[in-house]
């Protein structure tokens, strides 16, 4: 449970986060990929190579990986790392189910919210046919459920990658060529952020703040998932639709020309760049408007992304993962027979605190007070079954895992 101070703390927390983002709704991919390119020039010829693929499969004719089919939906196998240093942001499954829901609602164009595209722009919009499911084998074919919660001591993220590594305390990648990482954290300033297709493996995937990730316990306006649909986007090589510049160019022919991005929740026809009578797509999940008025892709938009699965595609690769195929092992938790070692490296705050073993009647077999970031626990008196480890420190965070003694 939550500590009263830990609520104000989240509270607070969260009045800050909004402040940022109502001053500023921004996306911060293209700093970061100018940033990318500072650092590596060489990527600039994978981006034009990845660029030149995709403009060639979108111009095939007989293109058969965009052709509408049960057979032909693309499932990508996702893995959320958790990082938090106070309780409240160690979100729930249940926020992280409600993210992959808000993805497949939007990819699959199956939000109630798709009535309020204008009829102008209805004939372009797309059902993706690209959906997102937790994995449920990792990369050694073992058991998983998808999400991996991790105590950090870093208090605030910057969009610098520092994140995707445990050497800078937060979580290394899985195998970006078979999954989708996601890493839900702290992020200071912005909702969030995405790699680009063509960069470095270990740092491939998204970055969102938790108090916009998914649709429970999510900040106003930022409560329906689609900062996630956004980052993805461009994780799936989408541009801004205004293509980050004056009038640019998104690189997709179906969405009009803009001047800028729009915020809020415009409506009427807001013409710029001479894209009259229709105007800006702003509705579009690559424009910066709220939650509530983002309700479409574009079947250009669409092509954009699918070209990237094409044989020969830059994340072709994730087609025969085997993130979503059934494990090969399933470990028993935690065997032991004489002596457990717990881990506590990650938060010496646990020194201190009391350890319970309870059996599977919820019965204490065993108290032990934590002295070590590294704990031996001698379990060779007890008998062979199942037992539980609990702990609770006073801001709410909490050990709970279980054993077998052989």
């Amino acid at each position: 449970m939550v500590t009263m101070k830990a609520k104000l703390i989240l509270v607070f927390n969260l009045f800050i986060f909004i402040n940022q983002l109502t001053a500023q709704r921004s996306c911060p991919t293209l700093t970061y990929l100018q940033e990318q390119l500072k650092n590596d020039p060489s990527l600039l010829e994978k981006i034009n190579a990845i660029e030149t693929f995709t403009r060639q499969q979108n111009t095939t004719t007989n293109n058969s990986h965009l052709r509408t089919n049960q057979e032909n939906i693309i499932k990508i196998p996702v893995v959320i790392h958790i990082l938090y240093h106070q309780p409240y942001e160690n979100i729930t499954d249940a926020q992280v189910y409600s993210q992959l829901e808000a993805l497949n609602r939007d990819y699959r164009r199956k939000g109630a919210d798709t009535a309020n595209t204008p009829a102008v722009f209805k004939p372009l919009a797309a059902d993706c046919e690209i959906e997102f499911q937790l994995a449920i084998s990792d990369p050694r074919r073992r058991s998983t459920t998808g999400i991996i919660r991790k105590y950090t001591p870093i208090a605030y993220w910057q969009a610098d990658d520092k994140m995707k590594f445990s050497s800078e305390m937060g979580d290394d990648a899985w195998d970006a060529k078979s999954y989708l990482n996601i890493w839900v954290c702290n992020l200071e300033r912005v909702a969030g952020y995405s790699s680009v297709p063509g960069g470095p493996d270990d740092k491939d995937g998204v970055v969102i703040g938790y108090p916009v990730f998914g649709t429970i316990n999510t900040t106003s306006g930022f409560d329906m998932g689609k900062t996630a649909v956004h980052e993805v986007g461009h994780w799936l090589n989408l541009k801004h639709t205004w293509g980050d510049t004056d009038c640019g160019d998104d690189l997709v022919d179906d969405t009009p020309k803009q001047r800028d991005y729009n915020q809020g929740c415009p409506s009427g026809i807001r013409i710029s760049c001479g894209n009259g009578p229709n105007g800006d797509m702003y509705m579009n999940y690559m424009d910066f408007v709220n939650d509530a008025c983002m309700n479409l892709f574009t079947n250009g938009q669409k092509a954009r992304m699918r070209a990237l699965f094409a044989p020969g595609g830059v994340r072709n690769s994730i087609l025969s993962s085997t993130g979503l195929s059934t494990p090969l092992i399933v470990e028993i938790p935690n065997p032991a027979t004489t002596e457990m070692t717990l881990d506590l490296t990650y938060d010496i705050r646990w020194i201190g605190k009391v350890l319970k073993v309870t059996n599977q009647q919820g019965q204490i077999v065993m108290q032990i007070t934590i002295d070590s970031k590294n704990q031996k626990i001698n379990v060779s008196r007890l008998q062979p079954g199942m037992y539980f480890i609990n702990a609770k420190k006073d801001d709410g965070d909490f050990i709970k895992q279980k054993f077998i003694k052989f």
